[in-house]
């Protein structure tokens, strides 16, 4: 239930009979000392958002319960920019997550969704027309040569890096998944694309209802949970699907897909009635209503959502 005008929110809610036993606000944080400065400068929560033509986003990435009680960073990250020239501009969205049992990648996530970004630009044009072109061969070849040569550019970097500071380097402690999601910003233009690796994806809000994002291989997509940058993947999976003014595109992390598919509703149906509205919520409403609990869903949480203004 939303709070009525000028009333503290408190704690976030809830879905089940009682609140998760983990405290929801940040606890510990990892110190300076600890050896790992990225993960001690690195925030609990970011948050974002965007008004590009008859586009609008938000966008949250927030610590999970777990890391929040045992002082650990937040593995999740997420890039929000544009690509391409004006004539073939997409609007770009990625949400990386570092695999837990990886002992950097926290950084390897925030590293691939950037530079991802990047090496997705250089291949804009190719992109974008093979995108009106619905040639879905074509956008899986251009997504995995942008991927691997952001994998190759940031393997050096990276290798550099712990040499410089005199650890080894091995690309299993960089591992994260990424899904990134292109939108044309010419609203005659339907169709989107999906580029994923690794588990998370793309969900569909339409008509109160929350549907898989990539209809034409959702199984494949959902297959994919040992799939990780920059060393455990094979390609790059693409998946096309149109959309039409009114549908809300949510791309997120395990961290919210896993709770959006569980068998009881609540939690879908909770977030289905806060971002299904007439209106778009203002970045703070979006980051409290991401921050939505439920039980045993403890994992970091960033989401990604896109509302189109309708003609």
């Amino acid at each position: 239930m939303e709070p009525e005008a000028g009333q503290l929110r408190g704690e976030p809610e809830h879905v089940g009979n009682r609140p998760p036993s983990y405290p929801s606000h940040p606890l510990k944080r990892p110190s300076v000392r600890d050896a790992d400065e990225f993960a001690a400068l690195s925030p609990a929560v970011l948050l974002d958002g965007a008004q590009i033509e008859q586009l609008t986003v938000r966008a949250a990435s927030v610590r999970g319960d777990s890391h929040n009680w045992e002082g650990g960073c937040r593995q999740d990250s997420m890039t929000v920019t544009r690509i391409g020239p004006p004539e073939a501009e997409m609007l770009l969205l990625a949400v990386a997550d570092g695999v837990g049992s990886a002992a950097r990648s926290h950084e390897g996530s925030y590293e691939f969704s950037r530079r991802a970004a990047v090496h997705l630009d250089r291949e804009a044009e190719r992109i974008h027309a093979a995108l009106c072109a619905r040639a879905q061969n074509e956008l899986q070849i251009l997504a995995t040569k942008a991927v691997a040569g952001a994998v190759a550019e940031l393997r050096t970097i990276l290798e550099w890096s712990a040499h410089h500071a005199r650890r080894p380097y091995a690309d299993e402690d960089y591992a994260s998944t990424l899904h990134v999601l292109l939108i044309p910003t010419d609203p005659r233009i339907r169709e989107r694309v999906l580029c994923s690796v690794g588990d998370g994806g793309l969900f569909v809000l339409r008509e109160g209802r929350w549907h898989h994002g990539s209809p034409d291989n959702s199984a494949e997509l959902l297959d994919t949970r040992t799939e990780a940058l920059p060393h455990a993947y094979n390609s790059v999976k693409t998946s096309l699907l149109r959309t039409v003014p009114g549908d809300v595109l949510l791309l997120g992390t395990d961290g919210i897909t896993n709770p959006l598919t569980q068998r009881d509703p609540e939690f879908a149906r909770r977030l289905a009635e806060a971002w299904g509205g007439s209106e778009v919520p203002s970045l703070s409403d979006f980051l409290w209503q991401t921050q939505t609990r439920a039980k045993t869903y403890d994992d970091d949480r960033t989401v990604i959502c896109v509302w189109e203004k309708q003609p």
